[in-house]
């Protein structure tokens, strides 16, 4: 056994944090799955944090920090700033705890993330909806608990917060005594991989620590890259759980030790993830949840033969979202494409496309089109659905072949987000 090495250099109790959590936190289930260990040829176990009480690893961090507060720092309140999962184990710790606690939510907050967090809190919070972005909301929470006297518990760059993350860890070794050649750990500000990886590396020095980051919102690879924590101009926000501008200050210092590789997964993919999740295993994940999963494909090769753990971070998912889902899901996977065609302005011109242009199994999902007068040409946006990958160079072929004047929509691009 490791001399525990990296959390007393760190300062991390990670031991300690496991005792705080007894009785609150939910031991959660590290499952094989029979689907995922046949397609990559492995032994695939998802650590099931979306079966935790607040459906999210979150409560964790967020208990063992006010659990360590000393009574006198905790008559006065705690705050915290969230629009997801680290508002609901917020919310339950204070409950559970007899704690007065404040949530900042940015304003823009869907009405069933709002709901969720004061019924896990009930009369112990008070959510103060505020500002148009995470950040203005932050900013209002830190200002708001100075003024207050009150202490703010932050998603992720503290060490008691990363304590509780990394009992995650102590309970995967304690579940599978077989040695584990991967953990893909998914990443927002860090916390998580922190702890994790902090624990791991000491007992299982020998295990290869993955972050797995959502492509559009890579604020670790960013700092690796700077040697150093740095703030993206622009995000992606689709992965919430993990979309976060800036890595954390001493999150960054532990991952720099721990993490072995980082992957980074387009958001698309994760959708795919989602789905197929759903369809052939009934597990419901959030986008944030999906990523390490998703990494599997950019290590199929490595991973072959050996064991395999992968954290299934939460499962907030509102399923208000699903359609954004199944579409960013279609457009990765190359079956969905937005063309701007600009029709001749005569009889039957739609016909002939669709008889003699679509082929026999492409799909017409959208069609916005408006005929003006006096004009040799109209532009329409089509959106067409393909069975297969191989149908689209046919598609375009057929195109240009019948002499379309059209132009391919890059989702990316301005226009294509306005679109998609």
């Amino acid at each position: 056994m490791s001399e525990n090495k990296v959390c007393r250099k760190f300062d991390l109790n990670i031991e300690k944090a496991q005792e705080r959590l007894s009785g609150i936190v939910k031991e959660t289930p590290l499952q094989l799955i029979n689907t995922l260990s046949k397609y990559f040829e492995a032994n695939i176990y998802l650590k099931r944090e979306d079966l935790q009480i607040v459906r999210s690893y979150k409560l964790r961090g967020a208990y063992n920090m006010i659990r360590s507060l000393d009574r006198a720092i905790l008559s006065k309140g705690v705050v915290c700033a969230s629009a997801g999962n680290h508002a609901q184990g917020f919310a339950y710790s204070c409950s559970e705890l007899g704690v007065k606690g404040v949530i900042f939510m940015p304003s823009i907050t869907p009405r069933q993330k709002i709901k969720q967090t004061k019924m896990f809190g009930g009369s112990y919070i008070e959510v103060i909806l505020i500002g148009d972005t995470f950040d203005d909301c932050a900013d209002a929470a830190k200002k708001y608990t100075q003024e207050h006297e009150m202490t703010f518990i932050p998603p992720f760059d503290d060490s008691r917060i990363i304590e509780g993350q990394g009992t995650i860890a102590k309970e995967i070794l304690s579940q599978l005594p077989t040695p584990i050649d991967y953990i893909f750990v998914p990443v927002g500000g860090g916390g998580l991989c922190s702890g994790i990886g902090a624990y791991i590396k000491d007992f299982s020095p020998h295990t290869k620590i993955i972050a797995v980051e959502p492509a559009g919102a890579a604020s670790l690879k960013a700092a690796f890259d700077a040697e150093g924590p740095v703030t993206l101009a622009q995000i992606d926000k689709f992965v919430d759980g993990a979309a976060v501008k800036r890595t954390g200050d001493l999150t960054y210092t532990i991952c720099k030790e721990v993490v072995d590789d980082i992957c980074l997964v387009p958001e698309g993919e994760a959708c795919s993830t989602i789905l197929k999740l759903y369809n052939e295993n009934a597990i419901v994940v959030e986008p944030a949840g999906a990523l390490g999963i998703s990494a599997l494909n950019h290590y199929a090769r490595e991973i072959r033969n050996k064991n395999v753990v992968c954290i299934v971070s939460g499962s907030n998912n509102d399923i208000d979202r699903m359609q954004e889902i199944k579409e960013r899901s279609l457009i990765f996977e190359n079956l969905k494409h937005y063309f701007i065609i600009r029709f001749p302005q005569r009889a039957n011109a739609l016909k002939d496309f669709v008889n003699k242009v679509l082929g026999e199994k492409d799909d017409i999902v959208r069609f916005e089109y408006m005929k003006k007068n006096e004009k040799e040409s109209g532009p329409a946006l089509v959106g067409i659905e393909l069975e297969s990958i191989a149908d689209y160079d046919k598609l375009l072929s057929r195109m240009i072949e019948y002499g379309l004047d059209f132009t391919v929509l890059d989702p990316n691009s301005d226009i294509g987000r306005y679109v998609v």
